[in-house]
This record gives C-alpha cells, structure tokens and sequence, in this order.
C-alpha cells in the first residue's frame, strides 16, 4: 500500500514513516503538503480558470443584458401589433361576408322578387289614383287641356308597367336558369 501510495504521489516520496505519521497528526502540516501536490496544485489551477472564465461569460451576459431586454420589449409589441391586426383582420372578414352576402345569387333573386312585387303594386296604385281621380272630378276636366292627364297617366302607367315586366322577364328566366351569374 506504501508503494501504491508512493506510485500515485511522487512529492511524499522523500518523506520518511515519521515524517509521515507527523502529516497526519498536524493539521497544518497536512494542509502544507496537501496543497504541495501536483495534483491538487493542478486542480486549483483548473478551478481558477474555470472560475475566471466564469466570471468572463457572466460579464458578457451582464453587457447583454440590456439588448436582450430591449428584444424583449420589442417582441413583445410585435406581437400585441400582431394580435391586433388579427383581430382586426377577423372583423375586416365579418364586414366582407356580410357585404358579399348582398351580392350572392340568392339574396339578389329575393330582392329581384321584392322590387318586381313592389313595382306591380305601384303601378296598380297609380291606375287605382287615376281612376279615383277620375271618378271624383265627373266630367268636369277643369281648366286643363281635355285628355291631358289621360296622356300624362297613360306614360306614367306605361313606364311603371314596362319596369314591372321587365323584372318579371328576369325574375322567369331566373327561374329557369337562364341567367348566369360570375362569380368574379
């Protein structure tokens, strides 16, 4: 085991058995021979440098430290920016859809529907004007032109009533997929 021990420590070679038994019943003097060996004189000197090389990534982290902050902040605006405008961009879709949405087929088939029922009723309701006027005045024409408001009915109704069929010539041929629409 001496030898062993010699083999593995060269510094302690010199020391006699004495010398020995005096390492290790004086703490101080272990300490001055422990700290004499290459070994640990090696593992000190690996500990300084670890610890100074430490110390340098430590500084170049605190020189960082305040880009990184910076970044921080800035990726942070980024991204309430970006949920923002994704927000935005979601109620931006809602209001397309729902402009689209007066320009489908359907819609404009029923709102066709809606203005050609609108229009016969109107014409009807300046036929049903005329002949109440008409009625209500007798024969007596007053101080207009004789026949004037018969020529001025009969274009108005006229009018009224070519707007009333050619909706419903649309609204027919609608129906009998004679219209084509694009979707672009």
């Amino acid at each position: 085991m001496t030898s062993q021990l010699l083999q593995d420590f060269p510094e302690i070679s010199h020391l006699t058995r004495e010398d020995l038994e005096d390492v290790l019943s004086d703490p101080v003097y272990f300490q001055a021979i422990f700290h004499s060996l290459r070994q640990v004189r090696d593992l000190y000197t690996s500990q300084t440098e670890l610890g100074l090389a430490n110390e340098h990534i430590a500084q170049n982290n605190v020189a960082l430290q305040q880009r990184l902050y910076d970044l921080r902040s800035e990726t942070k605006e980024a991204f309430d920016e970006a949920k923002r405008l994704e927000a935005r961009w979601k109620e931006l879709e809602k209001e397309q859809r729902e402009v689209y949405q007066r320009f489908t087929p359907q819609f404009l088939m029923m709102r066709l529907r809606h203005s050609t029922t609108a229009q016969d009723d109107a014409s009807e309701a300046i036929a049903s004007a005329f002949v109440q006027r008409d009625s209500s005045r007798g024969t007596d024409t007053g101080p207009t032109r004789p026949g004037q408001d018969v020529d001025d009915f009969i274009r108005e109704f006229k009018e009224s009533r070519k707007t009333y069929h050619k909706r419903a010539l649309w609204g027919e041929k609608w129906a009998n997929n004679q219209v084509m629409w694009r979707e672009n």
